[in-house]
């Protein structure tokens, strides 16, 4: 799917993919159970709007996209627009937009990436600090109260940016966590340039320039 993608907009990369493939499956899943004639879902950091429109392209999704970019927000209805797809895009920090909704799914490719310098203009896109954490922390706390009875949260990161911690977070919100899928890549260029600082803090091994990729799938009993 071809989009448009303003300057400083997150451009989907293999997360995007991963993560759109862990979508459709659950999607397919909700889409058979029964009571569900409408399956709600929320794009959480939407960027170009990329997993909205996955999801937007299953007959029976009700797809709601939040991003804080103003960028981000004009590219993700410019898509929809573009493909013809149903998605209501709303500005806002993370759920906040959303706190009166409930959702059958829950999306999002949060900035995981751990980096040594403080977010300025589009690095705010994938720098989430020395731990990786800044945004994955308020996710975890915030996503699981969105969700309905049996509702699903899916979110990609990256290994380095403390998978168990991602875990313990959810399941103490009261949610069956587990990891879905993972993917090894090659660092990118954001990633190659902060390797020194990573082999400095023992977050690598020396001479290491991959990293796994990880989608966790919580569920709300």
């Amino acid at each position: 799917m071809r989009l448009l993608r303003p300057r400083g907009v997150y451009a989907p990369q293999e997360d995007t993919a991963l993560l759109a493939r862990a979508a459709r499956s659950e999607l397919r899943t909700l889409r058979q159970q029964p009571n569900v004639d409408v399956v709600d879902v929320l794009d959480v950091g939407t960027g170009t709007g990329a997993l909205a429109l996955v999801a937007a392209q299953q007959a029976s999704a009700r797809v709601t996209a939040v991003d804080i970019s103003r960028r981000a927000v004009l590219a993700a209805r410019l898509n929809a627009r573009r493909h013809r797809l149903p998605v209501s895009v709303r500005r806002g920090d993370l759920t906040g937009p959303v706190a009166d909704r409930r959702f059958h799914l829950i999306v999002s490719n949060p900035p995981y990436v751990l980096s040594p310098g403080r977010a300025r203009g589009a690095q705010r896109t994938w720098n989430a600090g020395t731990d990786g954490r800044a945004v994955l922390d308020r996710l975890c706390a915030d996503a699981p109260g969105l969700l309905r009875d049996s509702g699903v949260l899916l979110l990609v990161q990256s290994a380095l940016s403390g998978v168990d911690t991602t875990l313990d977070q959810l399941r103490d919100s009261g949610l069956r966590a587990r990891v879905e899928l993972r993917e090894t890549i090659p660092f990118g260029p954001v990633m190659a340039r902060h390797a020194d600082w990573l082999e400095r803090r023992g977050a690598i091994l020396p001479g290491e320039r991959k990293e796994e990729l990880v989608v966790i799938r919580a569920q709300r009993s």
